[in-house]
């Protein structure tokens, strides 16, 4: 009895760590499955910079058929801003919930948003960047074929019994992103 009351302890703090590190990579799994979905529509549906639909970065020095000029959108759903763009909350809506949808749905959908892989995301937690690379030709609107980087921001795991246990901090999950180039631009 003596020798169990001093593993105990340790072996109780051990097993919460192990559960508590599990959901954190649980959670982990799910927002980097959400970011996937996210990037694959925000590759074919409207830009969250509403203004790239219609830009075909023609100008007085750029012509029809010139390569389409450099030009980024880093696009923030906690502030709704694009820098140097407008920024549409209708377009992020389709992205973190899905084609149709205003909310998080609770059952399965056609074509699902961020939140089904991870239910916890709302659209304050995603930034989208729209970076030129060089593809796409001046002169066709939404002719451009950016590079479209879709990060997490503002979401953290909370140690349920290390945090109190141990006072362990949360764990920042805004580092994590996914990158993918863009096809049509359109919402078809």
């Amino acid at each position: 009895m003596a020798e169990f009351g001093l593993v105990a302890g340790t072996l109780v703090l051990v097993l919460m760590g192990v559960l508590d590190f599990g959901t954190a990579f649980w959670q982990y799994n799910q927002a980097t499955k959400a970011l996937q979905l996210g990037a694959r529509l925000a590759a074919v549906s409207n830009p969250v910079s509403s203004d790239l639909k219609t830009y075909d970065g023609t100008s007085s020095t750029v012509f029809p058929g010139d390569a389409m000029p450099y030009f980024e959108r880093r696009c923030s759903g906690a502030t709704s801003t694009c820098t140097n763009g407008t920024f549409d909350a209708a377009a992020l809506n389709t992205i973190v919930y899905g084609r149709g949808a205003t909310s998080c749905p609770t059952g399965p959908q056609r074509l699902p948003g961020m939140c089904s892989a991870f239910p916890r995301l709302r659209p304050r937690n995603v930034a989208i960047d729209y970076i030129q690379t060089g593809l796409g030709f001046a002169g066709r609107p939404g002719g451009s074929a950016p590079t479209i980087t879709v990060r997490l921001t503002g979401m953290t795991y909370d140690f349920i019994v290390l945090n109190r246990m141990l006072r362990l901090p949360p764990l920042s999950m805004s580092g994590l992103s996914v990158t993918t180039t863009a096809e049509d631009m359109s919402g078809g």
